[in-house]
């Protein structure tokens, strides 16, 4: 895999990548929020707009496994060495994004990927770097892997925080406890996948998916608020970037307003405020994500930032 070939696919992913992420290149669009029940989203543009073209140079993970193309495996045995890697087999042709947060229910047990990578096609097994959110159980036979979209922000907070999983397990043990849901394996998703959830999140999902249309050009981020907090944001440097992670992310901040959200009230000016170290310059911006977010970056181009919530 060339380091020629990383930027070209990144460059024809929706338009030319921006320098930087902040508001030298970015505008957050305040007039074009839209709100449904305990979550609001604000859209973050890019100032130069872009072509709609070119998402499909790069696939998604959730497109990969829909489709086939991506092969999601355990590494090996059932040796506990093993836990914290996923075999991937991209097939596809294209290069597949795959995003820390990201969630894949199965295997000996549900996994949720550490960092934000990229994988180019490959006859060659390649691997990816992933915490368990299925304590109760690590088995010797193997369930099919099926993509879960994102975690919600408290659980991808705690994950980017510390990074360690005991803490990760302990977060999950607090949402299924406050929140009334049983799992017998402490599954994360459990709660995700229950009934009384499900017809919620598909409202939500049905909303905010129709006011955000792919045929707007130059969209490639949003903020997220519930109650009196900002629950987090993700920008990306292109519009193919973040249309890759559009559905998957939604899903992930839909269950955070279900579960821990309350109607929005959140002020302008401290929207304002709480973006101020992220999107000003890039100084900044590194140093308040060091603890309150992420950054991905290659060749010295930041690709998707991450804000984590209040």
């Amino acid at each position: 895999m060339s380091k020629g070939l990383i930027i070209l696919v990144l460059l024809c992913c929706g338009a030319a990548l921006q320098a930087q992420l902040t508001y030298q290149t970015l505008v957050v669009d305040y007039d074009s929020a839209h709100t449904y029940k305990n979550l609001q989203i604000i859209p973050v543009r890019q100032k130069t707009g872009g072509s709609g073209g070119g998402r499909e140079a790069m696939l998604s993970l959730s497109k990969g496994l829909a489709l086939g193309t991506v092969v999601v495996t355990e590494r090996g045995t059932a040796a506990t060495e093993n836990v914290h890697w996923l075999r991937i087999n991209n097939n596809s042709g294209q290069p597949v994004y795959i995003g820390s947060g990201e969630v894949i229910m199965g295997g000996r047990q549900d996994r949720m990927v550490t960092r934000d990578t990229v994988l180019f096609p490959s006859e060659k097994d390649q691997y990816v770097p992933v915490m368990c959110v299925e304590e109760g159980r690590w088995s010797d036979k193997q369930k099919k892997f099926v993509y879960n979209n994102y975690a919600n922000a408290k659980l991808r907070k705690v994950l980017g925080q510390t990074n360690n999983q005991v803490l990760v397990w302990k977060e999950i043990d607090r949402q299924l406890g406050a929140n009334g849901f049983h799992s017998t394996s402490l599954a994360y998703l459990a709660q995700r996948h229950d009934k009384r959830m499900v017809h919620h999140q598909n409202d939500y999902f049905k909303f905010f998916s129709d006011k955000f249309t792919r045929v707007d050009t130059n969209l490639v981020g949003f903020i997220c608020i519930s109650g009196d907090k900002v629950i987090g944001c993700d920008v990306y440097a292109a519009k193919g970037l973040f249309d890759a992670s559009f559905e998957p992310l939604l899903y992930g901040y839909i269950e955070e307003a279900l579960l821990h959200g309350q109607s929005p009230v959140v002020i302008q000016s401290k929207i304002i405020e709480w973006l101020a170290p992220i999107l000003t310059d890039e100084e900044k911006q590194k140093e308040h994500l060091k603890k309150n977010g992420k950054i991905y970056k290659h060749e010295g181009k930041v690709i998707h930032i991450t804000g984590f919530g209040e």
